[in-house]
C-alpha cells in the first residue's frame, strides 16, 4: 500500500494543489501540524495557569475575606480525589515533563539540522514546560489540609483531556504508518506509550467534571460516613472498572442461586442517585424564558459526561479502522512471504487495535447508559415534584394517564436518546473516514459512493418528515389509550354495575386500532429505511468496483477485501442511522411534551399568607375582599375536544371566577359551619383557604398548621394504622382516643387483623363511611391548629355522626379552629358561626337563630330539613328507650323469625399481594407463544428459510469476488459485474422479504397479546381489581406492550440473521487455516459459559426492574389524586422522599443490568479478538500447503467482524430473553380467572324481565375472597313488587355488600337470590346487571361530555335526555353552558361539584327506567332540599318499581314501605317503620337519636343533646 502524502511527509506546509479533504487530513494526521496543534494546547494551558496565579496574587488570601462578604448558606464542600488519583496525576505529569526534557536533549544531539528538528525541539520544549506546570498545579491544589484536599482545577482537567485527544491522533497516524512499515522513529513508538499513559488521565479529567466518585458536581451532594454504603462500583480500582470486574460477584451470585431478590442488588453510588441528578438538573433550569427549558437544563447539567462519551466513541471509532487497513498487508505477506517478525508485527497491531476498540466501545456504551439513567432519574423526580405543585386546571388538562405516560414513556425516550445522541455525528463521521481511506486504495472511483449517499440522504429526509407526523399522531393516540384504560380501571366497579364493559372496552379497542394503524406506518417507514441503508453499501460496492474496472484499474484480493471491509463498516452506521433519527425525533417530541408539563401552571404558594404560630384569641382564618377563580384549560372553556392537555396551550389557562366578594373571619378555637345548596361554592371556599384556587384579588391569612378532610375520601394503599399515623410516630394513648372518637373501634373489631388490615388501592375494600372516618382520624392525629372538614357526615349514619360531632369535633378538637362544610342542618345549633353561601357568595353569617330570622335562604334549608323530619318526629314520640344491642332476632312481614348465626372465618390481612415474578429461565412456552401467535410454525419456517437464502447469497457474492480476484486468468469484467450484481440484488430482495415477514408477524402477535390481555382484564371479577394496584395493569398495558409492539419485532429478526451470520463467519474465517478450529471450539464453549452466567443474573435484574417500576407509577397516581390533601398537611417532602426511594430502587436494577451487559460484551469481544488473532497467527506461521491463499482476504474480512458479531448475537439473544419477560408479564394477565359469563345462551331472560320486581333472598352468605371472613352471614328476606325498602345500619354493617351480591359483583358463598322467579345465579352477568338501575355510593363521571355521561351507550334521544335533566334539577345548569349537552366533563368530573355529579348519576337511572332500582347512599352529598326533591322524583318516576335504598339520613327511609336493619352482616330487623317504632327496636333508637339531635335548642349543652341511649 502506498501511504497518502499527508501521512508520509514531515513538511509543515501542504502542497498548493491539495484538495479540501487533503488539507483536513494534513491538518490532523500529518506529523508537523499535529505537533503544532498539541503545542498550541500546551501554550494556552501555560498562559491560563499564569493568569490564574496572577489573579490569586492580586486578590490575596481568600480565606481572609471579611465576615460580611461570606455566603449565608455555604456551598457543599467538594470531596477530595482519592490518594491513588492524586499520585497518578502527579506521577504522569512529572514523567511527561522529564521525558520531554530527555527527548529534547536527544533531538538536539542526534537529529540533523533540518526544519523538522526545529519543529520537534519547539514541541518538546512546550511539552516539558506544560507538563511541569501541570505537576506544580497538582501539588499546589493538594496543599493545605493534607494531600488531595481539593479537586483538580478545571483548566488542568481540560488540558489533560485535550492532550489525550492529541495522543489519539498521534497514535492513529503511527498505527497506519506502522502497518505500512514506514514508522517515524522514535516518535511513532513513543506515541503508543503516550496514549496508554494519557488515557487514564483523560478518565481522571472527565470524572472530575461528572463526579462519578470524586465529586458529584454542582448541586450533587455525596453522603459521607455512615450514610454512604460502599458500593462495588464506587470502591472498585481503575483496572476493575476498566474490565467491569466489579460486578462479577453479583453475576456469580445470580448464577449460583438462579434467582435474585432486591436485597441482593447493591445500591448505586450517591452521585448517581435520583436526588443528586435532580438537584443538578434544577440548579441548571433556565431562569429566563426558554422555549426548550428541559433540553437546556439537561445540557448544562450533563455536558461533561456527554463529552466523555464523545471521546470514548471517537477512540473506539478510530481503533476500528486498524483491522481493515491490515487486510491488504496480510494478503501481500501470504502471497510474497516475509520474515517472522514482520508477520508477528502485523498480528500484534491487529490484536492491540481490536483490544483498544473493545475497551473504548464498551465504556462508551456503559457511560452512555449511565448518563441515560441519571437523566431518567432527574426527569422522573422532576415530574413527580411537578405533579405535587400543579394547579387545578393543569391537573385537569393532563390527567393521571398522561402523567403516567410522561414518567414511564417520555422520560425513558429522552434518557435512551441522550445515550444515542453521539450516533448522530459519529455515524456520518465514520462514513466520511471510511470513504477517505477507500479513496486511498481505489482513487476517484470512490466518488461514485457520493451518488448513493446523496440518494439515501434525500430518501431518508423525505421519509423522516412523513415519519415525524406519524410519530406525533402515534404518541397522541397511545396517550389517549392509556388515559382511557386508566379511567376504566379507576371506575371499574361502576362500569361492572352498569354492564358497560363492552361500551368502554370498544372505546379502548378503537383507540388501539388507531394506534396500531400509525404503528404499522411507522414500522413500514423503518423497514423501508433499513432496506435503503443496508442496501446502500452493496450498491456502493457494485458502483465503485464497476467504475474502478472501467477506468482501467486492476482488482486483486487485497484491494477487494480491504474495500469490502470498509464497505462493511459503512453497513452498521447506514443501517442504524434511520433508527437513530427516529429515536431522536421521538425524544424531540417527548421533550416538547415534558417542556409543556414542567412549565405548566403551578399552585401559587403566595396566595395564602401563612403564620405558623397562633396566639390565643387571634384570628385563625381571614379572607378579605376575596375573588377566586379556577384555572380552566382552553378545551373546557371552548367546549372542544375532550382530550385536554395536547391541543390547547396549557401555559395560558382561562380563569372561571367561582367565588366573589368573600369576607370570612374565624377566630382561634371557633367551630364554623358553611352551608348552602348544591353547587353554591362551599368546597371552593375551603380550597381558597388552602391556596388551591387562583386568587384574583383580596387577601387570605391562615395562622397555624392546617388539616384537610376531603369530600371524596383519599386513602393510601397500606394498613389502617399507616393511614392514620400518616408519617407521625405512634402515641398509643392518643391513637386509641382518636380511634374511639372517630367511631372506628367496632370496625376494627370486625376485621380479623384490626388496624393492621391492609387497605386496597383507593380504599377499595372499605365502605364509604369507613374511608371517611379513617381520613378524619388521620387529620385528628396530625394535631394541627386548623381543620378544614368537607362534608364529613355525608357517608356516615346518624348514630356515628352524632358520636363524631360530640367526641371528636366538640371533644378532642374542642380547642381547635374548625371549618365544617355540611348539609346536616341539625348540627348547626351547636356551632359558633354559620356561613351561608349562594352562587359563590357568602350572603350572610352569624349564629343559628339570628340567621333563621334574618336569612331566607338559610331558613329555607332548615325548613326543608324539618319537613323531612315531621313524620319521623311524630312517630319518634312513641318510641321507648331501648338498648342498641337488644334483639338478635326479628320478624319479617309474615311474622316469621329470622335466625342469626354468628360466624368467624380465618383470613389474611395482606390484601395487595407482592407482584408475581417469574424466576429462572424464561420458559420455552413464552418464546413459542410469541413466535407462533401470528401465523403458527409456518410463518417461522418461511422467515428462517428466507433469512438463510439471504445469508447464502451474501456469502456467494464474497466467494465470487474472492474466486475472480485470486490471481488466476484475467476475468471478463462484464461477466464479473453481471454475476456480482445479480447475487447482490437477490440478497437485497431476500432481506426485504424477511424484514417484512418478521415485521407483520410481530405486529400481528402484538395485537393478539393486547387483545387477550385486555379481554381478560375486562372479564376479571371485581376481586381482581380490589387486590391488584392499577399500576401493575398499566405497566403491562404501556411499557410491556410497547416492548412487544416495537422492540421484540426487530430483535427477533435481528437475532435470527445474526445467528446465521456467526455460523457462516466462523466457517469462512477458519477455512483458510483449518487447524484454528482446534482453538476456536474451546473459545466458543467459553462464550456459551459466559452467556449462561450472564443471562441468569440479567434475567433476574430485568424482572426486578419491571417489579420495581410499578410502585413508582402507583405512588405517582396515588399522590396525584390526593395532592390537595398532601399539600394541606405540608407532607410534600415526605412523599417526595418516598418517591425518591422507589425511583432509586428501580435505578439500581437498571444500573447493574447495564453493567452486566457490558461485562459480558467486553469478555465476548476479547474472545472474538483472540479467535481472530489465532487465525491470523496460523496464517502467517503455517506452511503454504496448509493455507488456502485465495481466501485469505475474504477470511480476514469476515474475521474482523467476528468479535462484534458474536457479541451482538449473544447480547441480542439475552435482550430477547429479557424483553420476553414482557410477553410473560402480559400473558400473566391474559389468563386471569374470569367472572361468570356475560350472556348464557341457554338461560336468556325475557325481554321485559324483571316485569314485577319481586326479590327473594334465601340464607345469603357472602365473603369477598376465599381467605377473608364472611361479610353477610345468612340473610333471608322477601321483597314484593313495587315495595320501597330502606336499608339502614352502622357503617360497615354490610349494606353495600348486599347490593354487590344482588349484582353478583361478589358471588354468594351460600344461599340464592331469586328475582321474578329466576335464580340470578343462572343468568349471564350482562343480562342481569343491565336490567337494574343503580346509583352507587360514590358518584362517578367519565371524561367526555354531559351527553356521553348520562347516556354512555347512546340509546336515547336528545329530548329524553333534556327531560331527565329537568327531573334531576340540572337542566338550567346544562342549558346555561354554550355547548349544552356537549359541555365538557373533565377527568373524574373535576369541573362539577360532588352534588352535581350525584345528580347526573341519578339522571342515568331515570333515563333507564328499570323495574328494580338500587340506591347506595345516593343522596349523601346533597343538601336537605335537593334530597327532598329527589325523594319526590323517586316516588313519581319509580312508583311502580321496586326501590332498595341504602341511606344514613333516617328521613330518607321514613316513607319506605319497610326498613331492613343490618348489623355486622346480620338482619336485625325487617318491618314497616311504624311497626318497628311501635316496639323496642334498633331502628326506633336511631329515629329517636336523629329526632333529638335535630330538635335540640341552641342553649342545650352537649350532654342533653345527645342522650345516653344514643351514644
Amino acid at each position: 500500500m502506498t501511504l497518502p502524502w499527508w501521512l508520509a511527509t514531515t513538511a509543515c506546509a501542504p502542497p498548493p494543489a491539495a484538495s479540501f479533504a487533503d488539507l483536513l487530513a494534513f491538518l490532523f494526521l500529518s506529523p508537523c501540524p499535529q505537533r503544532a496543534l498539541v503545542g498550541a494546547v500546551d501554550l494556552v494551558f501555560i498562559a491560563a495557569s499564569l493568569v490564574i496565579v496572577v489573579c490569586r496574587l492580586r486578590r490575596g488570601d481568600p480565606s481572609a475575606a471579611a465576615p460580611e462578604r461570606e455566603a449565608l448558606l455555604q456551598k457543599p464542600s467538594q470531596p477530595a480525589p482519592p490518594l491513588f488519583r492524586y499520585a497518578v496525576a502527579l506521577g504522569v505529569s512529572a514523567v511527561f515533563a522529564a521525558a520531554s526534557v530527555v527527548l529534547l536533549a536527544l533531538a538536539l544531539l542526534l537529529l540533523p539540522s533540518t526544519p523538522w528538528r526545529a519543529v520537534e525541539s519547539a514541541f518538546l520544549v512546550a511539552q516539558a514546560v506544560a507538563h511541569g506546570v501541570a505537576a506544580w498545579t497538582v501539588v499546589s491544589s493538594g496543599r493545605g489540609a493534607g494531600v488531595a484536599s481539593a479537586a483538580h482545577p478545571a483548566h488542568l482537567r481540560v488540558f489533560w483531556l485535550a492532550t489525550a485527544l492529541g495522543a489519539v491522533l498521534f497514535a492513529a497516524s503511527a498505527a497506519v504508518r506502522g502497518a505500512d512499515g514506514s514508522l517515524l522513529f522514535p516518535d511513532d513508538v513513543l506515541a503508543f506509550v503516550g496514549l496508554l499513559v494519557l488515557l487514564p488521565m483523560a478518565y481522571v479529567a472527565v470524572t472530575g467534571f461528572t463526579g462519578h466518585d470524586a465529586g458529584a458536581g454542582e448541586g450533587e451532594t455525596e453522603h459521607t460516613g455512615a450514610d454512604a454504603p460502599a458500593t462495588p462500583y464506587a470502591t472498585a480500582s481503575f483496572l476493575w472498572r476498566a474490565t467491569f470486574s466489579w460486578i462479577s460477584p453479583l453475576i456469580s451470585k445470580g448464577y449460583v442461586a438462579d434467582s435474585l431478590t432486591a436485597e441482593d442488588v447493591p445500591s448505586v453510588s450517591a452521585g448517581h442517585r435520583a436526588e443528586a441528578s435532580y438537584a443538578l438538573f434544577m440548579s441548571n433550569w433556565p431562569t429566563q424564558g426558554s422555549r426548550h427549558p428541559v433540553a437546556v437544563a439537561l445540557w448544562l447539567s450533563f455536558w461533561p459526561q456527554l463529552v466523555l462519551t464523545a471521546a470514548l466513541g471517537l477512540s473506539g471509532m478510530a481503533a476500528s479502522y486498524i483491522g481493515p487497513s491490515l487486510i491488504d498487508h496480510f494478503v501481500e505477506f501470504i502471497r510474497r512471504g516475509g520474515t517472522a517478525w514482520e508477520g508477528l508485527q502485523l498480528v500484534l497491531i491487529l490484536v492491540v487495535g481490536k483490544a483498544v476498540e473493545t475497551l473504548a466501545s464498551h465504556h462508551y456504551n456503559f457511560q452512555g447508559q449511565l448518563l441515560g439513567m441519571r437523566i431518567r432519574g432527574a426527569l422522573q423526580t422532576a415530574l413527580y415534584r411537578k405533579s405535587l405543585r400543579l394547579s387545578t386546571g393543569a391537573r385537569r388538562s393532563h390527567g393521571t394517564g398522561a402523567i403516567v405516560n410522561y414518567m414511564q414513556v417520555d422520560a425513558g425516550m429522552v434518557s435512551s436518546a441522550m445515550h444515542g445522541l453521539h450516533d448522530l455525528w459519529l455515524m456520518p463521521l465514520q462514513i466520511v473516514v471510511a470513504l477517505l481511506l477507500l479513496y486511498a486504495y481505489l482513487g476517484a472511483a470512490v466518488l461514485m459512493t457520493l451518488a448513493v449517499i446523496a440518494a439515501v440522504t434525500v430518501i431518508t429526509a423525505f421519509a423522516n418528515k412523513l415519519n415525524l407526523s406519524c410519530q406525533l399522531k402515534f404518541l397522541s393516540v397511545r396517550d389517549s389509550r392509556i388515559k382511557a384504560i386508566t379511567e376504566m380501571l379507576n371506575h371499574m366497579r361502576v362500569i361492572k354495575l352498569q354492564a358497560w364493559e363492552e361500551t368502554f372496552g370498544d372505546k379502548v379497542r378503537e383507540l388501539r386500532q388507531a394506534e396500531l394503524g400509525w404503528l404499522v406506518k411507522i414500522m413500514l417507514f423503518m423497514c423501508a429505511s433499513n432496506m435503503v441503508f443496508s442496501s446502500g453499501p452493496l450498491a456502493m460496492t457494485v458502483l465503485v468496483f464497476g467504475t474502478y474496472l472501467a477506468s482501467g484499474g486492476v482488482l486483486d484480493a487485497g484491494k477487494v477485501f480491504t474495500a469490502t471491509a470498509f464497505f462493511g463498516m459503512l453497513d452498521g452506521p447506514m443501517r442504524n442511522f434511520p433508527q437513530t433519527i427516529v429515536s431522536s425525533m421521538q425524544a424531540f417530541v417527548s421533550l416538547g411534551r415534558l417542556n409543556k408539563f414542567l412549565a405548566d401552571t403551578e399552585i401559587d404558594s403566595r396566595a395564602v399568607e401563612r403564620v405558623e404560630s397562633i396566639a390565643a384569641g387571634t384570628v385563625a382564618v381571614k379572607v378579605q375582599g376575596g375573588v377566586f377563580a379556577w384555572d380552566v384549560p382552553g378545551g373546557e372553556v371552548n367546549g372542544k375536544d375532550g382530550r385536554p392537555g395536547h391541543g390547547a396551550e396549557q401555559n395560558d389557562p382561562e380563569m372561571e371566577t367561582v367565588l366573589k366578594g368573600i369576607d370570612v373571619e374565624v377566630r382561634r378555637g371557633e367551630l364554623a359551619a358553611v352551608v348552602g345548596m348544591v353547587g353554591s361554592g362551599k368546597s371552593s371556599l375551603l380550597s381558597c383557604i388552602m391556596g388551591e384556587m387562583h386568587k384574583v384579588s383580596g387577601k387570605v391569612s391562615v395562622c397555624g398548621s392546617t388539616a384537610f378532610v376531603a369530600q371524596t375520601a383519599w386513602i393510601q394503599n397500606g394498613t389502617i394504622q399507616e393511614n392514620i399515623l400518616f408519617g407521625k410516630p405512634m402515641n398509643p394513648e392518643r391513637y386509641s382516643e382518636i380511634i374511639r372518637a372517630c367511631c372506628l373501634e367496632k370496625d376494627l373489631e370486625m376485621m380479623e387483623f384490626g388496624d393492621q388490615t391492609e387497605i386496597g388501592e383507593r380504599g377499595i375494600n372499605l365502605s364509604g363511611g369507613q374511608k371517611q372516618r379513617i381520613q378524619l382520624a388521620r387529620a385528628v392525629y396530625q394535631d394541627c391548629d386548623i381543620y378544614l372538614l368537607d362534608d364529613i357526615f355525608s357517608a356516615v349514619d346518624a348514630h356515628t355522626g352524632s358520636t363524631i360531632f360530640t367526641e371528636c369535633l366538640k371533644g378532642i378538637l374542642k380547642n381547635k379552629t374548625i371549618f365544617l362544610v355540611t348539609h346536616q342542618v341539625d348540627f348547626l345549633q351547636n356551632v359558633d358561626t354559620v356561613f351561608v353561601m349562594k352562587d359563590g357568595l357568602v350572603i350572610q353569617s352569624g349564629v343559628y337563630y339570628e340567621l333563621l330570622a334574618s336569612c331566607s335562604e338559610f331558613s329555607a334549608l332548615v325548613a326543608a330539613h324539618h319537613s323531612s323530619m315531621e313524620m319521623t318526629g311524630q312517630q319518634a314520640c312513641h318510641v321507648q328507650n331501648t338498648g342498641s344491642s337488644q334483639p338478635t332476632k326479628s320478624s319479617n312481614e309474615k311474622g316469621e323469625t329470622i335466625a342469626i348465626a354468628p360466624s368467624k372465618e380465618g383470613g389474611s390481612s395482606k390484601l395487595i399481594q407482592e407482584e408475581e415474578k417469574e424466576s429462572g429461565r424464561v420458559s420455552w412456552r413464552a418464546y413459542k407463544l410469541y413466535m407462533t401467535e401470528a401465523w403458527g410454525w409456518q410463518g417461522v419456517l418461511v422467515f428462517v428459510a428466507v433469512s438463510l437464502l439471504s445469508e447464502g447469497f451474501s456469502m456467494a457474492s464474497n466467494y465470487w469476488l474472492s474466486y475472480e480476484t485470486s490471481g488466476g486468468a484475467m476475468f471478463d469484467t462484464s461477466i464479473f459485474l453481471g454475476v456480482y450484481v445479480s447475487i447482490v440484488a437477490a440478497t437485497i430482495v431476500c432481506e426485504m422479504i424477511s424484514t417484512l415477514v418478521v415485521t407483520f408477524s410481530g405486529l400481528r402477535s402484538a395485537q393478539a397479546f393486547f387483545n387477550k390481555m385486555f379481554d381478560s382484564v375486562l372479564r376479571a371479577p371485581m376481586s381482581f381489581f380490589d387486590t391488584t394496584p392499577s399500576g401493575r395493569i398499566l405497566s403491562r398495558a404501556s411499557s410491556d406492550q410497547m416492548k412487544i409492539d416495537v422492540v421484540l419485532v426487530f430483535y427477533v429478526g435481528f437475532a435470527t440473521s445474526l445467528g446465521i451470520s456467526v455460523v457462516t463467519s466462523i466457517a469462512v474465517t477458519c477455512q483458510v487455516a483449518w487447524p484454528s478450529v482446534i482453538a476456536v471450539l474451546p473459545l466458543l464453549l467459553l462464550n456459551i459459559w459466559y452467556r449462561n452466567r450472564y443471562i441468569a443474573t440479567s434475567r433476574e435484574l430485568t424482572r426486578l426492574q419491571g417489579v420495581t417500576e410499578a410502585p413508582v407509577i402507583d405512588h405517582l397516581t396515588e399522590t396525584f389524586l390526593g395532592a390537595p390533601t398532601v399539600r394541606c398537611f405540608r407532607k410534600e417532602d415526605e412523599f417526595y422522599q418516598t418517591n425518591l426511594d422507589r425511583i432509586n430502587s428501580n435505578l439500581r436494577m437498571s444500573f447493574h443490568n447495564y453493567a452486566a451487559s457490558e461485562w459480558l460484551g467486553f469478555r465476548l469481544e476479547l474472545i472474538g479478538t483472540l479467535i481472530l488473532s489465532i487465525t491470523a497467527f496460523l496464517m502467517i506461521s503455517l506452511p503454504g500447503n496448509f493455507i488456502k491463499k485465495e481466501f485469505v482476504g475474504m477470511s480476514l474480512s469476515y474475521g474482523l467482524s467476528l468479535n462484534s458479531l458474536v457479541y451482538y448475537t449473544i447480547l441480542v439473544s439475552c435482550m430477547i430473553e429479557n424483553d420476553m419477560v414482557a410477553v410473560e408479564r402480559v400473558n400473566q394477565y391474559s389468563t386471569i380467572p374470569s367472572e361468570a359469563a356475560w350472556q348464557v345462551a341457554d338461560c336468556l331472560p325475557s325481554p321485559n324481565w324483571p316485569s314485577r320486581g319481586d326479590i327473594d333472598v334465601k340464607d345469603l352468605k357472602v365473603r369477598y375472597r376465599q381467605n377473608t371472613p364472611l361479610i353477610l352471614k345468612g340473610i333471608t328476606i322477601s321483597i314484593k313488587s313495587g315495595e320501597k325498602i330502606g336499608v339502614v345500619g352502622r357503617t360497615g354493617s354490610g349494606k353495600s355488600t348486599l347490593v354487590q351480591a344482588l349484582f353478583r359483583l361478589v358471588e354468594p358463598a351460600e344461599g340464592q337470590i331469586i328475582i321474578d322467579g329466576v335464580n340470578i345465579s343462572t343468568l349471564g352477568l350482562h343480562d342481569l346487571r343491565s336490567r337494574f338501575g343503580v346509583i352507587p355510593q360514590e358518584p362517578v363521571l367519565f371524561e367526555g361530555t354531559v351527553r356521553s355521561n348520562i347516556d354512555p351507550t347512546g340509546q336515547y334521544s336528545e329530548a329524553e335526555i333534556w327531560q331527565v335533566l329537568g327531573c334531576c334539577q340540572l337542566k338550567d345548569i346544562v342549558a346555561s353552558k354554550p355547548e349544552k349537552l356537549d359541555a365538557l366533563v373533565a377527568d373524574m368530573g373535576e369541573n362539577w361539584s360532588l352534588g352535581q355529579k350525584q345528580l347526573l348519576c341519578f339522571g342515568r337511572v331515570i333515563l333507564k327506567r328499570s323495574r328494580i332500582l338500587f340506591m347506595d347512599e345516593a343522596t349523601a352529598s346533597v343538601d336537605s332540599q335537593t334530597d327532598a326533591a329527589i325523594q319526590r322524583i323517586i316516588r313519581g318516576e319509580f312508583a311502580e318499581s321496586t326501590v332498595i335504598s341504602i341511606a344514613h339520613r333516617i328521613a330518607t327511609v321514613m316513607d319506605s314501605d319497610r326498613v331492613l336493619v343490618l348489623d355486622a352482616g346480620l338482619v336485625k330487623e325487617f318491618d314497616a317503620p311504624s311497626k318497628l317504632m311501635g316496639r323496642p327496636s334498633l331502628f326506633g333508637a336511631m329515629v329517636q337519636e336523629y329526632t333529638a339531635r335535630s330538635s335540640s335548642s341552641q342553649g342545650t349543652d352537649d350532654d342533653t343533646i345527645f342522650s345516653p341511649q344514643s351514644r
